[in-house]
């Protein structure tokens, strides 16, 4: 049966995201389908769930006024994979702040009982890219590129799936996954097809 798998076309990377998901179904051989999503109605039909890089406040706050944010959790918590990447990961967490900023107060998903910290790595002229290895998931040696990142500092029920310089770069906890860094700004497709997998086996 295919899986649909959707982008939360609130702002961010999203085009980048059909790209590198629309690739890795067609490496992978699945029968799944990709689709750029804003809307409850539409985000209720998906199998699968990529919440891009961006800026976290505007798609919390966006997802907030137009019912997304209420949809997206029902889903998740009922089953639904969710692959919260740089913004996306923020949106995951329980606790955000910014490493300038302090408090944002910012509307969450509250998915991770984890405590994240905005900019992390620094402004946008510190973006940089480095080696990360998620050994766990199969995944070695892979590209990371970090932009405006974030990171976590201190998690509790969660896998840890990265570190670099001895803060938290990327998680796992069941069906969600998050990532510090933009998988869709590499031609490495490890992390989407890990997703796509993880996808098609919950819909299974």
């Amino acid at each position: 049966m295919s899986a649909k798998i959707g982008i939360l076309a609130i702002q961010g990377d999203v085009i980048e995201n059909v790209s590198s998901l629309v690739a890795s179904i067609a490496d992978l051989n699945q029968d799944a389908t990709v689709h750029v999503v804003k809307t409850p109605e539409e985000i209720s039909e998906m199998d699968g769930l990529v919440i891009p890089g961006g800026e976290s406040t505007t798609i919390g706050q966006m997802s907030l006024v137009n019912g997304a944010l209420k949809e997206v959790k029902q889903k998740v918590e009922s089953g639904m994979p969710v692959l919260g990447i740089c913004a996306g990961m923020v949106l995951l967490a329980n606790n955000a702040s910014d490493k300038v900023i302090g408090e944002t107060k910012q509307p969450l998903f509250d998915f991770l009982d984890i405590k994240l910290e905005r900019n992390s790595f620094g402004r946008q002229k510190q973006s940089f890219e480095a080696d990360i290895s998620m050994d766990s998931i199969g995944i070695s040696n892979y590209p990371g590129i970090f932009i405006r990142a974030p990171a976590i500092s201190s998690a509790g029920d969660v896998e840890v799936l990265a570190k670099f310089n001895e803060k938290i770069v990327a998680i796992k906890k069941g069906n969600i996954i998050g990532t510090s860094f933009h998988p869709e700004l590499t031609d490495d497709l490890a992390v989407h097809k890990y997703f796509v997998n993880l996808v098609k086996e919950s819909k299974n």
